[in-house]
């Protein structure tokens, strides 16, 4: 089974310190964590305080202990809102499990979860493995055992592949509909993994 904190460290990356660019339609982010969707998160009232600070930019400069303190509130938000919500430790492989809890830090569960099922169902070779799941974004024990069923016949790469096309057009898609989003293309396009094989 998955384990969350391989998957935390490496989206962790991704998702950098503090910012409040005018442009992400997330406001004022803290690792990923947003004010304005998450406004009753504890690292915030950590945040305010350290923002006060003098210097140039006080919250990425903080110290290590009250960092520990921070990066412990995160990894608990993270585990409790993201890994927990699509059943992380049921998911039998840690490839599939960390694409999932990216995809679902940066576009929410729901779509992370499409992603899968989709990718589960175009690979069915028209049901002959498996029968077609129901692309709700929710998951449960159907998208599990489809996902243990892929894996008795595949290896996951063709799977991770189709999840992270559907990744890629969902970012231009959405860059279509807002252009000023634009900005963060190279960010969001160095979570796209897509291997030649």
């Amino acid at each position: 089974m998955a384990d969350f904190r391989k998957a935390f460290l490496k989206t962790s990356i991704a998702e950098g310190g503090y910012s409040n660019n005018s442009l992400d339609m997330g406001g004022e982010t803290y690792r990923g964590i947003s004010r304005r969707y998450f406004p009753d998160w504890k690292g915030w009232e950590i945040i305010d305080i350290e923002k006060k600070k003098p210097g140039p930019n006080p919250v990425n400069d903080i110290s290590p202990s009250i960092r520990k303190g921070l990066n412990d509130l995160v990894e608990f938000f993270y585990k409790e809102n993201f890994w927990n919500r699509f059943l992380g430790d049921e998911i039998p492989n840690q490839e599939i499990a960390e694409e999932l809890y990216d995809t679902s830090v940066n576009m929410g569960i729901s779509r992370g979860v499409i992603f899968l099922q989709v990718s589960l169902n175009v690979l069915n070779r028209n049901g002959e493995l498996y029968p077609d799941i129901v692309e709700d974004g929710k998951i449960g024990s159907t998208t599990i055992r489809t996902l243990n069923t892929y894996l008795k016949y595949d290896k996951p790469e063709l799977l991770l592949k189709i999840m992270n096309v559907l990744q890629g057009m969902h970012y231009i898609e959405f860059m279509k509909k807002s252009p000023t989003q634009e900005a963060f293309a190279r960010g969001w396009f160095s979570r796209v993994e897509i291997n030649k094989g």
